[in-house]
């Protein structure tokens, strides 16, 4: 079965992940994870990075949730499960859903171009009457008065990585997204400078126009160019679904315009690798590098040979850890006062600092087969 053809998923039983990828319940499966959570006062409608720029900030770190003391229903809503980023954000629910005793159920639109398709399955979720709904929006606006419909029928709403405006979510899980671009583009100067260039000309593949955590790379990348102490010239931006066939169409098309005269290539999670590969088609890889704005083991494999220069990592697995064990702790009304937003700390890989750099996705796409469902079983 195609991941891109797949609508609303229950598969438990079909697959199985890996004994040694879920751990005995009670036990800690994970080190705390290193956050900023944000508290008001917050800016109305805005952004985890508005939250950021005007919240009440309290670095710190997130440890692993008690196991429920019942089997809460949660259900899921991604936009798709075609790169190795979902499958990260959909094995750390599981192992943690087994981990916590909780039963989850995760929905999966067709792409960032499907807000239709998501927001039926937001109607479905709705209607089955879930304890909760953690929902990844593909679009910053227009999943927003689906969650305030949730919100209505009293199921609270998490958001996990995917940003939104809404202010009827119950807690957001994410990173900056601004910073995703910041952490990128600081890359590029630094390693521009050491070159001695003196000028730098930069194509972004972002991924798809109108999604949150898009807009946030692309206005981060902005910025920090904007302030470089020599020129930087983003000679274009492409959009599109970070299908890897649609990213491998749209780097080729980036080469063909400006591949004479390009320095650097960033892109998306499914964006990245595609564009390594098609600059190695064409054989422009010596004097173009590739930047990812995020990491999968995809993309720290080709790191490591070189394929691509660098990567920020908004470490995925982690998030979706965070974002099960925060719904769960609202659940059972162990949370106290909830922050607004939890922002997972940032990294950034390079071949130089692979050695003793901890990747949270120890997983490869290769290693396990995606679990959509989990029910936890009955207790004798």
């Amino acid at each position: 079965m195609a991941f891109n053809t797949l609508k609303t998923i229950a598969l438990f039983g079909l697959f199985a992940l890996p004994t040694a990828a879920l751990t005995s319940p009670g036990k800690e499966a994970y080190d705390p994870i290193g956050t900023y959570s944000i508290f008001a006062p917050l800016k109305p409608n805005g952004t985890a990075d508005d939250a950021l720029a005007t919240g009440n900030v309290k670095p710190g770190y997130f440890h692993p949730a008690e196991r429920a003391r019942k089997p809460w229903r949660i259900a899921f809503l991604f936009p798709h499960i075609k790169d190795p980023y979902w499958v990260g954000c959909n094995y750390g629910v599981i192992a943690e859903a087994r981990r916590l005793g909780v039963e989850v159920k995760i929905f999966v639109a067709n792409g960032y171009d499907d807000i239709k398709g998501q927001l039926g399955q937001m109607s479905e979720a709705i209607a089955e009457k879930y304890d909760a709904i953690v929902v990844s929006p593909i679009h910053l606006t227009a999943n927003n008065a689906s969650i305030a419909l949730a919100k209505s029928k009293g199921i609270p709403v998490f958001e996990l990585a995917n940003d939104s405006t809404s202010d009827d979510l119950a807690v957001k899980v994410t990173t900056s997204l601004k910073g995703m671009g910041y952490e990128a583009a600081r890359w590029v100067l630094l390693d521009a400078a050491q070159q001695g260039l003196k000028s730098v000309n930069v194509g972004l593949l972002p991924g798809p126009k109108g999604a949150g955590w898009v807009n946030g790379e692309v206005d981060g990348t902005r910025e920090v160019f904007s302030k470089a102490p020599y020129a930087v010239n983003i000679v274009d931006v492409k959009y599109g679904d970070s299908d890897r066939q649609v990213q491998g169409q749209l780097a080729k098309q980036m080469l063909q315009e400006h591949g004479k005269t390009l320095d650097y290539i960033i892109g998306c999670t499914g964006c990245a690798p595609p564009a390594s590969v098609e600059l190695k088609n064409a054989g422009q890889q010596r004097h173009i590098k590739v930047v990812a704005y995020d990491l999968t083991r995809d993309i720290m494999d080709l790191i490591q040979r070189g394929d691509i220069a660098a990567s920020v990592d908004t470490k995925a697995v982690s998030q979706a850890r965070v974002v099960m064990g925060t719904a769960v702790n609202y659940l059972e009304s162990r949370a106290g006062k909830s922050p607004h937003t939890i922002l997972i700390k940032l990294g950034l890989v390079t071949q130089g600092n692979m050695s003793n750099y901890k990747y949270d996705a120890t997983i490869a796409p290769n290693d396990f087969v995606p679990v959509f469902s989990y029910v936890p079983a009955k207790e004798k």
